[in-house]
């Protein structure tokens, strides 16, 4: 056990389906109480749908594993109403830097621009980001959590999957319409199905220490090629929450994991890194590897692949959790929107195509990481060694220094979801966009404007003044929101109310016309998962019904 956590055991409940002679049925069945199965649990749950959730351990993960969460990812919990926790008790950061040898070469900031709400990054130990997301369950009455539940078997069928459930009580039967996975890298279910997932096993060992320490270093990320303390070798420090301080000791193919791990092992490293006068203790300890390999597609009939069972990546720029809970926020809106008979069942076709191309991006963003920071060759080395020499004094060698590229959303400009531009625009707000954060002023208190989408498709239209929006537009965009599929109205706009109550949002600061280019009449459609599904230079209510349809394959 750690010595700054203190660990909670789970109740396990008997469940009622044993000794019962017919099967009960499910709507979804989530397996996997990680990052990513309760962030997929969660956003169904807080849409509306039933949702059971099994896993086969009563607590959360054990060590800090996981520790950067993106400001993408939290975004999409404070679209789930869990944000708020994380960011508090987590250490926000938007600074790196990278040394080679003793001397700083290059450093970043994951937010160069002002005025968004969330950090670049907080740095959070994992078992909290999972303690937080089962305290936001226990909120939903239509999630049900089982824990000491292990799914032992899944037979998918064509209107159903059926899944055996073992407990320590004895084992039972379940089925279901939509079976989602997140059982993680090793995927039981993955291999119980015969499923292929391919890519490349990186040769190479990195020792995780968990230091508890009083440390006046900058919440930032420190990054290290051949330091004197480590020669020849990379080390990585972030700071956590509770004066932790998480250090990644490169080691190389040969090293002996038990070995490494031993403390007479571990604390000699780490007093030549921070000097023999710095007093901490020893939290937890861990030697991993690492692969880039994906799925060939995340969609199987009614079986859904999530996280790590869907996709893994090396560790160096966080894109493991923050692409797994990206995967549940694509999923989530398309799921709900098939089980509710508005969607085809094959609007779940571009979950794979959506999130197989960000996985790819991942991997190949992961693979030339791994590639620069563990070279496997003299040749390779050399370069490396050269592009960090001249990044100290050359801007086109800081542009090939690689310590990690860090987790950004994907850009979805491909997707057969979109509706392409008719109409010119400038900026980054395309089709297939994450949307930008921007201040805004929401019945005169200040606010942010992803704060008003996301969970149903929204139509943003700009107006000088909105209280002189026209009485048929007021009228279309109301209609909007009585289709099958509605689409919420929300006026932008730079001063007024829009008549007969239509929500408002005052560009408070002007970041909202600088960063979607906004002129009067200008309309943007949003995803349920805050990405930009069309764009127009004025408002056509059957341009956005058409755009709707495309968005959720009914087209």
């Amino acid at each position: 056990m750690l010595k700054t956590y203190q660990y909670q055991k789970f109740t396990y409940t008997k469940p009622p389906e044993l000794g019962r002679a017919d099967i009960a049925h499910y709507p979804v069945i989530i397996i996997g109480a990680g990052p990513v199965g309760l962030s997929t649990a969660i956003d169904l749950a807080n849409q509306g749908q039933q949702v059971l959730l099994l896993d086969n351990d009563d607590t959360v993960s054990v060590g800090s594993r996981g520790v950067c969460y993106a400001k993408r990812t939290l975004e999409v919990l404070d679209r789930m109403e869990c944000g708020e926790s994380f960011v508090n008790k987590g250490t926000s950061w938007d600074v790196g830097r990278t040394f080679f040898r003793d001397d700083e070469v290059f450093n970043f900031n994951l937010r160069p621009q002002c005025d968004h709400n969330r950090p670049g990054m907080i740095n959070l130990q994992q078992y909290y980001l999972e303690e937080y997301l089962i305290d936001r369950a226990r909120t939903l009455d239509n999630l049900e959590m089982r824990f000491r539940n292990n799914v032992i078997s899944v037979t998918p069928g064509d209107d159903k999957v059926t899944v055996r459930v073992e407990t320590p009580d004895g084992s039972y039967a379940l089925t279901t319409d939509w079976l989602v996975v997140a059982d993680g890298a090793r995927s039981p279910i993955r291999t119980m199905l015969g499923l292929d997932i391919d890519g490349k096993i990186f040769m190479d060992r990195f020792l995780i220490a968990d230091v508890v320490m009083t440390a006046d270093y900058p919440a930032e990320r420190w990054f290290w090629f051949d330091p004197p303390f480590h020669r020849n070798q990379s080390v990585l420090l972030h700071k956590q929450s509770d004066n932790v301080w998480r250090i990644d000791f490169q080691l190389g193919w040969q090293a002996d994991p038990e070995e490494e791990k031993k403390p007479e092992n571990v604390i000699p490293r780490i007093k030549a890194m921070l000097g023999d006068d710095r007093e901490f203790e020893l939290e937890w300890v861990s030697v991993y590897t690492f692969q880039c390999r994906r799925m060939n597609r995340f969609n199987h009939g009614r079986v859904l692949f999530v996280g790590d069972a869907a996709h893994q990546v090396s560790p160096f720029g966080a894109r493991g959790a923050n692409s797994g809970i990206q995967d549940s926020d694509n999923l989530a809106w398309k799921l709900k929107l098939v089980m509710d008979g508005k969607a085809p069942a094959t609007l779940l076709d571009t979950y794979s195509e959506e999130r197989c191309y960000a996985a790819d991006e991942n991997i190949m963003n992961s693979t030339r990481s791994t590639d620069f920071i563990t070279p496997k060759s003299n040749t390779s080395k050399t370069f490396r060694n050269a592009v960090l020499e001249l990044a100290n004094e050359h801007a086109f060698a800081r542009a090939l220094v690689n310590s990690g590229r860090l987790s950004v959303p994907s850009w979805l400009c491909t997707s057969s979801l979109n509706t392409a531009d008719s109409d010119s625009f400038a900026g980054n707000m395309i089709p297939g966009a994450p949307m930008d954060d921007a201040p805004v002023t929401a019945q005169g208190k200040d606010d942010w404007l992803l704060h008003h989408v996301g969970n149903r498709f929204k139509v943003l239209v700009y107006a000088d003044d909105a209280s002189q929006l026209d009485a048929a537009t007021v009228a279309a965009l109301r209609d909007l929101a009585k289709d099958n599929i509605p689409a919420e109205a929300l006026v932008l706009a730079r001063t007024g109310q829009a008549p007969d109550g239509l929500p408002t949002l005052l560009d408070s600061k002007g970041r909202l016309m600088e960063r979607y280019d906004l002129q009067s009449g200008s309309t943007y459609l949003c995803r349920p998962d805050q990405h930009v599904a069309a764009r127009w230079r004025q408002f056509d209510a059957g341009k956005v019904r058409a755009a709707v349809a495309r968005a959720t394959g009914n087209a």
